[in-house]
């Protein structure tokens, strides 16, 4: 912790000075402090200190700028949701992680705390592709993953359009819920709505599975109400054609501010003539993290039924 405190301490300090001297926002003096000191310019090095240490320092720095930044696509997946993710990604892929490498995609990284995370718990074990819109959140990730010496090719672009990433063994991702505003890029989707306008987070999935190769798995950080929405049928129908739903991880309430914002962790496979569909769906909600014992027969739950796969 105290490396953390100490880096943070840095990077806040530098922040607010240049928010001050260039009256710009917390989050850009932040950006300029992350690209100094990778140029040199500046040394924010503690002795001692892990990837995870500067990841999580940065990801304070960050959070702290967001709060003040009213912006509301300036959003981060918090440590807990990230390594929960990490953890089934891990389990997934357990046997071709312990001789290969594999490769992950998150085509909604915003400033990369997610899948930085999954990528420092299987540390040296995944190249990452990562796409983001937004110009200051794409440079805080590239910052952070140079930082954290973590490889990682970010595209600056709509991630619903055609990417030049190549197919991927995984998708991580938290999809950005909300209506998609280009109705005529939308229009090439399976899962464009009839009338009105689309689920970004439905365009998404299907833009997911687009770059997931056959058998692969994609790993989504889904609102609870993504099979009961009015465009949910839809949804339904191009899931049962493309993938199988291998678990549905409800989170516990108590990590979300209302009801509106809770979230589930889904588990997709992309079909494919290898794979055979799961004999068993995991349905389970995770149980109040301060709760050791739930937690315990929470992840026995799964590890019986990844042995029953």
């Amino acid at each position: 912790m105290e490396n953390i405190e100490k880096l943070f301490g840095m990077l806040n300090e530098h922040a607010e000075k240049i928010e001050k001297e260039h009256n710009t926002t917390l989050l850009e003096g932040l950006l300029d402090g992350l690209e100094a000191w990778l140029d040199g310019e500046v040394d924010f090095s503690q002795k001692d200190a892990t990837k995870e240490d500067i990841r999580k320092s940065i990801q304070i720095a960050i959070l702290k700028g967001m709060r003040k930044s009213s912006q509301p696509n300036h959003q981060m997946t918090p440590d807990t949701l990230g390594l929960l993710v990490g953890y089934f990604v891990e389990q997934i892929f357990a046997e071709r992680l312990e001789h290969d490498k594999i490769s992950i995609m998150d085509p909604a990284v915003g400033t990369g705390n997610l899948l930085l995370t999954v990528m420092n718990l299987l540390d040296g074990k995944v190249e990452a592709t990562g796409v983001e819109v937004d110009e200051l959140l794409i440079r805080l990730a590239a910052a952070t993953a140079d930082l954290t010496e973590q490889p990682i090719s970010l595209y600056r672009q709509d991630a619903l359009q055609d990417l030049l990433a190549n197919p991927v063994d995984a998708v991580v991702c938290d999809l950005p819920v909300g209506y998609y505003p280009n109705e005529e890029i939308a229009l090439e989707y399976e899962l464009c709505a009839p009338e009105g306008m689309s689920y970004a987070h439905h365009l998404f999935i299907e833009q997911s599975m687009n770059y997931t190769k056959e058998g692969g798995y994609l790993f989504f950080l889904a609102p609870s109400h993504l099979f009961d929405s009015e465009q949910s049928k839809q949804l339904h129908k191009y899931i049962q054609k493309h993938a199988w739903i291998q678990a549905i991880i409800q989170l516990p309430d108590s990590m979300f501010a209302n009801k509106s914002l809770e979230k589930s962790i889904v588990i997709l496979q992309k079909q494919s003539k290898e794979c055979k569909s799961p004999k068993e769906v995991l349905l389970a909600k995770v149980p109040n993290m301060q709760n050791k014992q739930a937690l315990a027969l929470f992840f026995e739950k799964v590890k019986m039924w990844k042995e029953g796969k």
